[in-house]
């Protein structure tokens, strides 16, 4: 079992942007009683690996909101390309030991099993690993939809490429016995400081603007990317209809507040 002593100091950014095509306020949204954000927080901070959990926003409605429950916040730049550049804003103004984990973690997951981020920092024993993110086993079926984003791995684990395309490509048929044959990316990632500083400062690459998939970019500039499979499913938000699907799933995790 890996222990905090045994890592780097690790800290955890929920991006919480409030402009959404598809769900404006996604952030604020209420899930029983409380809004979106604060679950996936309260869910992120139950990882013990972790020093701090820091929401990110560009909202000065996200900002009071998260002041009136207690939720630690930083307000950032509203001209942020993505997540990514967010959290490095907020890791920097914290001024994190260039020996520290960044997490970035989903702001629209509020249904997130602290047991996939205990997995994502166990790598960082390794002081060779300088990046991670996880995966998940499916089946040909799901691997189908462009949405998906599937990763390759070497046999040390790190990734080879991702792809909205379902890789690796079965030309003779020799896996359909395999269930599941496909490596499913979840979009959680940890970088060392060093790591994400560079991530910021590179320019969008071709395969990264091709696929239109940000972590390409690491891939690109020869930044190994560990992945670690996790039995656990990512259950993110990107409409209010999914929040009845979810609703379950976090009514099942409020008993062990």
């Amino acid at each position: 079992m890996v222990t905090p002593a045994a890592l780097p100091p690790c800290y955890a950014f929920i991006p919480a942007r409030y402009a959404s095509t598809r769900f404006p306020g996604k952030p604020l949204a209420d899930i029983l009683g409380k809004p979106m954000f604060w679950h996936v927080w309260n869910q992120t901070r139950r990882c013990a690996l972790l020093k701090q959990v820091t929401l990110c926003t560009d909202d000065k409605r996200i900002m009071d909101a998260a002041a009136s429950l207690g939720v630690p916040c930083c307000l950032t730049r509203a001209d942020h390309a993505s997540g990514t550049d967010r959290i490095f804003e907020a890791a920097t103004a914290m001024d994190l030991p260039p020996e520290a984990v960044a997490v970035n973690v989903q702001g629209d997951e509020p249904a997130l099993n602290p047991a996939m981020l205990d997995a994502l920092l166990a790598p960082f024993q390794d002081p060779a690993v300088r990046a991670a993110t996880l995966a998940h086993p499916i089946g040909a079926e799901e691997a189908a939809p462009p949405d998906r984003v599937k990763v390759v791995t070497s046999l040390a684990g790190d990734a080879l490429y991702l792809s909205r395309a379902p890789i690796p490509f079965d030309r003779d048929g020799e896996g359909a016995a395999d269930t599941a044959p496909y490596l499913l990316h979840l979009g959680i990632y940890a970088f060392r400081m060093d790591v994400l500083a560079a991530f910021t400062r590179f320019a969008p690459t071709r395969l990264e603007q091709r696929e239109k998939l940000e972590q390409l970019r690491l891939l690109e500039h020869g930044i190994p990317l560990r992945v670690v499979h996790t039995p656990h499913r990512s259950h993110g938000v990107d409409t209010p209809k999914d929040l009845e699907a979810i609703l379950p799933l976090i009514r099942a995790g409020l008993h062990e507040e």
